[in-house]
């Protein structure tokens, strides 16, 4: 009997070392997301020119997954509630290696996006469950270094995704999604292994249907009608009608919210100050620090004319900094509290941002270096305590439902994040400058041509630089003592309600 048990994997709920097999689960989820990233953004260029396609195109294999999962996270968060966080877990690593799979054999723009999207779909399911499965499974007095240890294993996908993409695409572009696969079979296997559902679904409950449709609808019209706005214009009908329908619905979902008696969206949550100033911050976050890596792909590919290996090297620094500071600023906030960090965190991220204002294409690298490793210190400040606060605030049968709005709030403001960028460094250039900037292929091109896309880059940091400073005031609304309450109750507890 003993024999057997020392190799099986996983402990059971009740074992102080669970907390570290749920961790494992969550991490690597998230390395699997953050490879991902990177290794897509860095073969943009190739991408482009191995599919022939447009830039509206190239574009939307980014934003198809961030919609998908950015309308589909909250509605996700609430359905774990009901149904099994660790179920819904193990779906989203299934349907993410398919997509993956998928993607890799796609033979056009349009199959790409459209895998993209069944990607997000995955995508949502983990999002939605890896900071509530983590909070169940930690006391509150640890959940900073859970959450900054998450953060950390994100910031070794961040450095590694580059330089992997580069790799892949000597290969084949199709590598940059067929490497996820082993990866999501190894994730589905593990979570489906040990996991453990600490808190009982709620299955009595009814699901709100009405208040799902409207969200959806409502927020696909925002999301859609947001970036195609920047991308082909805001006088565009498809633009117009979308925002039209985003109007209308999203109201009409608040309203439906407060009359339903159990809604998808716990409108109670907001009533705690500090998980309203938490999720604020992650918005503007992901307002003001998303599109970093996709404007240092131009820069680097674009206007410098590195190749897809060096170009993802360079990106390095920028993981490097949330790598380092992340464990520590969630160690921190355990004994210190996450206000002042959180709000310091999104200071110095604005302070890189800002210095990024100088570069030229002729500057010294070890200036870029410097700027983004600043940046991702300031980032890696900030995510962790945030979402210890923010996880720690609210009921432990909501957390679902939280753990979507923080992810639905943080990935709106990166798809908006794109959408603004995309509108203020193509503003004044040629056609044919930026399709030679976004395949990667700027030889011949003059320094003068090159001015007006630099300018832009500048602008476009001091806004994300702003957009940072006023993520910090809203960090610092938080009330400077942690609630207390149901939000606190420690796994132990959960496990009483699971026996009861």
């Amino acid at each position: 009997m003993n024999v057997r048990k020392s190799f099986s994997l996983g402990v059971n709920a009740d074992h102080e070392h669970y907390k570290w097999w749920a961790l494992s689960c969550t991490s690597l989820g998230m390395l699997l997301a953050t490879l991902n990233s990177g290794t897509l953004v860095i073969a943009l260029p190739d991408l482009e020119r191995a599919l022939g396609v447009g830039l509206l195109t190239l574009v939307w294999v980014i934003l198809a997954f961030m919609i998908a999962s950015t309308v589909l996270v909250l509605t996700f968060g609430r359905l774990s509630d009901v149904f099994g966080r660790k179920r819904a877990f193990v779906l989203g690593f299934a349907i993410f290696t398919l997509a993956s799979l998928g993607a890799g054999f796609a033979t056009g723009g349009t199959s790409l996006i459209l895998w993209r999207i069944v990607q997000g779909i995955g995508g949502a399911l983990l999002f939605a469950n890896a900071s509530a499965l983590v909070t169940d499974a930690f006391p509150r007095e640890e959940l900073g270094v859970a959450m900054g240890t998450n953060v950390m294993v994100a910031g070794v996908g961040l450095v590694a995704g580059p330089v992997l993409g580069g790799a892949l695409v000597k290969l084949s572009w199709h590598w940059v999604f067929w490497f996820n696969v082993p990866i999501g079979i190894l994730g589905t296997l593990w979570a489906a292994t040990v996991l453990k559902e600490l808190v009982s679904p709620e299955h009595e409950q009814r699901f709100d249907w009405l208040g799902t449709i409207t969200f959806v609808l409502g927020l696909t019209g925002l999301t859609l009608g947001m970036s195609r706005g920047g991308l082909v214009g805001w006088s565009d009908t498809i633009t117009v009608v979308s925002l039209v329908v985003a109007a209308v619905l999203l109201p009409l979902f608040l309203l439906v919210e407060r009359r339903t008696a159990e809604p998808m969206l716990d409108l109670t949550l907001f009533e705690d100050r500090g998980f309203n100033a938490a999720t604020g911050a992650a918005f503007l976050s992901g307002l003001s620090r998303f599109s970093l890596t996709f404007v240092f792909v131009l820069y680097f590919q674009g206007a410098i004319g590195d190749d897809p290996i060096l170009a993802g090297i360079k990106l390095a620094p920028l993981a490097a900094g949330m790598l380092i500071s992340s464990p520590l600023a969630g160690g921190y906030a355990d004994r210190n509290g996450a206000r002042a960090l959180s709000a310091i965190g999104l200071v110095v991220s604005a302070v890189g941002m800002a210095l990024m204002t100088t570069l030229q294409v002729d500057t010294a690298y070890w200036l870029t270096a410097l700027y983004l490793f600043i940046t991702g210190v300031g980032s890696g400040m900030f995510n962790s305590p945030n979402t210890a606060a923010m996880m720690g605030a609210v009921p432990v049968h909501r957390r679902g439902i939280a753990g979507g709005t923080r992810m639905m709030l943080q990935n709106t403001g990166s798809v908006l994040s794109i959408a603004l960028l995309l509108a203020i460094v193509t503003n004044g250039i040629s056609k044919q400058t930026l399709l030679s900037i976004f395949s990667g292929v700027t030889t011949g091109l003059s320094p003068a041509s090159l001015d007006p896309f630099i300018h832009n880059i500048h602008v476009a940091m001091w806004v994300l630089a702003a957009t940072s400073i006023a993520g910090a005031g809203v960090a610092l609304m938080r009330p400077k003592t942690a609630s207390t309450g149901a939000g606190a109750a420690a796994p132990s507890e959960a496990l009483e309600k699971v026996a009861a």
